[in-house]
Parts: structure tokens; C-alpha cells; sequence
């Protein structure tokens, strides 16, 4: 047996020592002087401003206008990703056709098109929802094109043999075996969506997160400003963490109706 197999687990309590220590030493250095208040303010500051925002109700508000930006533009590249996905993963011929235009413009980094997007749609909604749509397209269209081009063909002509009409063979072989994929697509989308609304929504905002963070600067509030890039990151892990709980379920799903 080699000694990654018997590494035992270390609990979940224990994963958050490292942490407290951090934040601790952390406190102990502003209190101290040690770390300076305008350059990085103590956690406690930090608690205290974004208690401030949630008790006036400017937190609700920016977190409802820019979830309302990320569910519409994660929509909009989710069907567009996920179609395209599926036509180039299932046909030779579109993949020739289409892939090498999509890679062409993956190459573009997509949040350097922000100049661009402001020329064209003006500096109001969509520019920024469709920076997050690109943002979301790429990693949902790579992984689903990968996913269904990896079926087995033998699978297919399994269910050749057994009968199986077009819903059923998209019930039974295709969806299964493309599913691993296209949940690894949703996972890189979901971190692509919120990295995308970040740098949108310094676009001229005036509502949203981004609005909240940018006025906090204006007015040197850098302990708001981290408060705000906070809600950012535990929003980006709470989405991450819903799409693996699905991902358990549905395969939880799929396996107890194979065990029947």
C-alpha cells in the first residue's frame, strides 16, 4: 500500500485552523501597526463595513443587479456554447467548418474586448452582459465538443443492436457519456462568468457590485473595497459548489436508475 492511500483525511474543522491563524495574525498587525489601516484594513474593519452595507440595504441592491447581469449573460453563452458544442461534437463536418473559427476567437482574450464592445453597444447593459456570455461560450463549448467526441462508438452501436431510437440513445449513451464533460464546462464557466462581471462592471456602472466597489475607491474606502471583492469570491465558491452538488445528484441519479 503506498502512502498516499493510507494519507489519512484531514477533517473539515481542522481545514479551517490555517485560516483563523491567518486572519488572527492578521487583526494582531493593524492593531499593532504593524500593517497600515489605508493599505489593508484589519478583518474587523473589513466585517464592519460590510455590515454597514447589508444594515443601509446597498448590498441587496448591487448583489440583485449583478446576479441579474451574470444569470443572463451565463444563459445566453450556456445555450450558445452548448449548442455549438454539440453540432461540432456530433458532425465531422461542422467541426471543420466551425472549430477553427471558434478557436481563432478564443485566442482573443475576451475581456480586451472591452473598448471594442463599448464602441459598438455604448457603455449601458449589454456590453457587459455579453463579455460575460464570451466569457461563459468557450469553456462550455471546448468541454461539450470534447465530451461528445469522446463517445464510444461502440456504445452507439450497442444501441443500434438493442433497438434504440434517437430520444433513447441520447437518454442512455450520449447525454451520460458527455455529462462528466459538460459539468467540467459549467464549473470553468461559473469562475469565467464572475471574473467576467468584474472587470464589466467597471464599465461605466452604476448599479451592481462593481458601482459599489468603485465608489468606495473614490472616496479611498480600501476596507469596502475588499469587502466587496470578498462577496465576489464567496459568490464565484457558492456557485462552484451548487454545480458540484448537481453534479453529484444527477450522477447519484443515473446510477441508481442503471442499479434498476
Amino acid at each position: 500500500m503506498t502512502a498516499l492511500a493510507t494519507r489519512p483525511r484531514v477533517a473539515v474543522p481542522t481545514r479551517i485552523i490555517s485560516p483563523i491563524v491567518v486572519l488572527v495574525l492578521w487583526q494582531l498587525g493593524s492593531m499593532l501597526g504593524l500593517i497600515s489601516e489605508r493599505v489593508l484594513p484589519a478583518p474587523i474593519t473589513i466585517a464592519s463595513a460590510g455590515w454597514e452595507v447589508l444594515v443601509n440595504g446597498k448590498l441587496f441592491d448591487a448583489l440583485m443587479i449583478s446576479g441579474q447581469r451574470v444569470i443572463i449573460g451565463f444563459l445566453i453563452g450556456a445555450i450558445i456554447g452548448i449548442s455549438l458544442g454539440v453540432i461540432t461534437g456530433m458532425s465531422r463536418l461542422a467541426d471543420t467548418a466551425i472549430d477553427p473559427l471558434l478557436q481563432a476567437a478564443r485566442a482573443l482574450p475576451h475581456l480586451g474586448l472591452v473598448p471594442l464592445f463599448i464602441i459598438w453597444f455604448g457603455i449601458g447593459e449589454l456590453p457587459k452582459v455579453l463579455i460575460i456570455s464570451l466569457g461563459v461560450l468557450f469553456p462550455l463549448y471546448l468541454n461539450t465538443a470534447s465530451g461528445f467526441r469522446q463517445i464510444d462508438p461502440k456504445l452507439l452501436e450497442a444501441g443500434e443492436v438493442m433497438g434504440f431510437n434517437v430520444r433513447q440513445k441520447l437518454r442512455n449513451i450520449v447525454i451520460p457519456s458527455a455529462a462528466p464533460q459538460l459539468f467540467v464546462g459549467l464549473r470553468q464557466a461559473s469562475a469565467a462568468a464572475w471574473l467576467s462581471l468584474i472587470v464589466a462592471e467597471q464599465v461605466n456602472a452604476r448599479e451592481g457590485l462593481g458601482f459599489l466597489i468603485n465608489n468606495a475607491r473614490d472616496f479611498y474606502r480600501t476596507d469596502l473595497v475588499i469587502f466587496g471583492l470578498i462577496v465576489y469570491a464567496t459568490l464565484g465558491l457558492l456557485s462552484e459548489a451548487l454545480i458540484r452538488a448537481w453534479e453529484r445528484h444527477t450522477f447519484r441519479y443515473r446510477n441508481n436508475e442503471t442499479a434498476r
